[in-house]
């Protein structure tokens, strides 16, 4: 027997943002998966506590499995708030700094708030090969999370 749609709705959001320190690297990528694998079914955005400089890394490790972000432009929080708003159902903050945001944004806003702690590849040392190692890790870990996460909808 099928939940109700109430239940179902609860059990996976409608719309989700994704925040991240700068809106260059993780949640231009959990975004940019996110669309990926559930198309309209889910409005996505994201955005940083700041808005960062473009990353080439992002680009080429989502090149890798067929995404193209390179038109991304970062935007912080406050930017989103004031050119798109903030109706979402839920926020995931990746990041210490954006989870804090995050909370801070519960206080004027209905959203939900989840903390996904995930590493930040830009602080990777190392050759190139190795640096988009570091790239390809947090994309597969965001990619099973938000798999995991946003599945049966």
């Amino acid at each position: 027997m099928e939940p109700p749609a109430a239940t179902q709705r609860s059990a996976r959001p409608q719309s989700v943002l994704f925040l991240c320190s700068q809106n260059v690297v993780r949640s231009v990528m959990a975004a940019a998966l996110a669309r990926h694998l559930f198309g309209k079914s889910l409005y996505v955005g994201s955005a940083g506590v700041s808005a960062g400089e473009h990353d080439p890394f992002v680009d080429a490790v989502m090149e890798e499995i067929g995404l193209d972000v390179r038109k991304h432009r970062a935007k912080s929080l406050e930017e989103l708030e004031e050119y798109e708003g903030l109706g979402f159902d839920l926020a995931v903050s990746l990041a210490p700094d954006a989870h804090h945001k995050a909370l801070e944004l519960t206080r004027t806003n209905a959203l939900d708030v989840e903390y996904w702690p995930t590493s930040d590849p830009t602080l990777e040392a190392g050759n190139r090969e190795q640096r988009l190692e570091a790239y390809r890790r947090v994309r597969d870990e965001l990619e099973q999370r938000i798999r995991a996460r946003f599945k049966g909808g």
